[in-house]
């Protein structure tokens, strides 16, 4: 199987900046739009109202769009778009979303705040959002900017139960074995450590030497 990744000619970085600067904001909003609607206990005509301003935006922004989902996209200056991502993607209110940054030894980390659209037990992080963050942190891990790898098996060991709100995940790799390249790592809230993660992660066949 060959991904396809879609190749943006004549764009420069600068307008991927700007383009970062218009969508990035409208997602925000969304997210907060998200949380308020989990927490609102105003009276059903401020609903009823509220519904009907909403519908009538989406129905605007649905006036011009692309078929199908986003993608991953690369523009001739080399910037990389994965903009529609459910974790790192910035025009997708779903994600956090996550920055990841990259220390001195090779590894990944990321500090990011989690709200009520992902609680599972009340007042904690559900265990499959916390499963979704420390894929793709390792992943991030195994792959690097030029090693295009995919999860293979991963396995997580919840030390106990994450509290919402701000969360720290790290990752690094272990060793790699051929085509599988082994990451570690964790996710921990402001008390320590909440859930480990090991993986096995796969290069594909089209972006082997």
């Amino acid at each position: 199987m060959v991904l396809e990744f879609t190749h943006i000619e004549n764009v420069t970085s600068a307008e991927v900046q700007r383009m970062r600067e218009v969508y990035a904001p409208l997602a925000e909003s969304v997210r907060e739009l998200v949380d308020a609607t989990i927490r609102t206990e105003v009276d059903a005509d401020v609903v009823a109202a509220v519904k009907a301003e909403i519908d009538a935006a989406t129905a605007r922004l649905r006036s011009k769009q692309i078929d199908g989902a986003f993608g991953v996209r690369y523009t001739s200056e080399g910037d990389r778009m994965p903009w529609g991502n459910p974790v790192i993607g910035i025009r997708n209110p779903i994600a956090p979303p996550l920055v990841i940054q990259h220390d001195a030894a090779g590894g990944v980390y990321t500090d990011f705040h989690l709200g009520a659209a992902y609680e599972g037990p009340p007042g904690h992080v559900h265990g499959g959002v916390a499963a979704l963050v420390l894929d793709h942190v390792l992943g991030e891990a195994a792959s690097g900017a030029e090693n295009p790898r995919f999860t293979g098996t991963i396995t997580l060991r919840y030390l106990r139960t994450t509290r919402l709100g701000r969360l720290h995940a790290q990752a690094r790799i272990d060793r790699t074995e051929g085509v599988k390249t082994f990451a570690v790592g964790h996710l921990a809230d402001e008390e320590g450590v909440t859930v480990k993660a090991e993986g096995v992660f796969i290069t594909p066949k089209w972006a082997r030497g």
